[in-house]
């Protein structure tokens, strides 16, 4: 179960949110020829991931930055260019393209500390964008909580498409993470599910005072918790197929 699309897009053209996209995968692809060497790719994360480790014995500051633009593989990219291209669009409508290139690096740099504090000790490389884009889907949440995500289910040959609103999908994601974080250790590698819970915390928390700004809850009356643009109305088309009929 994911979500593969919402019904919102912006009202504008989101400039960052394309160069992120961009930057990402671009770094990724030039970057691919290390996955084919493990000791040039170990190298490689120990001079841009996140090491906790390093960071407790004074150096490796840098990759509280550089980690969010480094992936460990093309499912580890796509699932988090995907999430990005759903819900960043219509973030950087409401900050603004520097707004929101600072709100993005900011709620990475909190995700980076949260997974920091959570496993000061571990050795393993962090890396990924995954962290900054949780800041987006909590700021999401707080704007928008009502807005309409596609979420695609796959029950074995089972395909599906369910329409569910914003709150729903975030509040479970959210869920998973904090589950994920007290029933994993963090220093023994895998997913960093505390760098998602911070990084969402971070993401809501940088958001507040424009919500209250704009009313609080008397903003989503006015909204009804939806961005302010029309919202898309996908239709499935019918196939040009003919159908054979049985004999």
């Amino acid at each position: 179960m994911f979500p593969i699309r919402d019904h919102n897009p912006s009202g504008r053209t989101p400039y960052v949110n394309y160069a992120l996209l961009i930057l990402n995968i671009g770094i990724f692809l030039s970057t691919w020829h290390l996955h084919q060497d493990q000791r040039a790719l170990f190298a490689f994360y120990g001079d841009y991931a996140l090491v906790p480790a390093l960071i407790s014995e004074g150096s490796g500051y840098s990759g509280f930055l550089t980690s969010m633009f480094v992936h460990g593989g093309l499912a580890h990219l796509g699932g988090n260019m995907l999430f990005l291209y759903i819900f960043g669009d219509n973030m950087e409508d409401e900050l603004g393209h520097l707004g929101y290139l600072a709100f993005y690096l900011i709620a990475g740099l909190g995700a980076g500390l949260t997974h920091y504090l959570a496993a000061p000790g571990s050795p393993v490389p962090t890396v990924g964008a995954s962290g900054a884009i949780a800041g987006v889907m909590g700021g999401y949440l707080l704007l928008f909580p009502r807005a309409r995500i596609d979420i695609l289910v796959i029950l074995v040959i089972i395909f599906r498409i369910f329409p569910l609103p914003a709150w729903v999908v975030l509040a479970i994601w959210f869920a998973m993470q904090i589950f994920g974080g007290f029933g994993s250790a963090a220093d023994q590698g895998g997913v960093a599910y505390w760098a998602h819970a911070g990084g969402f915390i971070a993401g809501l928390a940088l958001i507040l005072p424009i919500w209250l700004r704009r009313g609080g809850p008397d903003y989503w009356v006015k909204t009804d918790g939806h961005p302010p643009h029309p919202e898309a109305d996908y239709q499935i088309r019918r196939t040009s197929i003919p159908k054979i009929p049985r004999r």
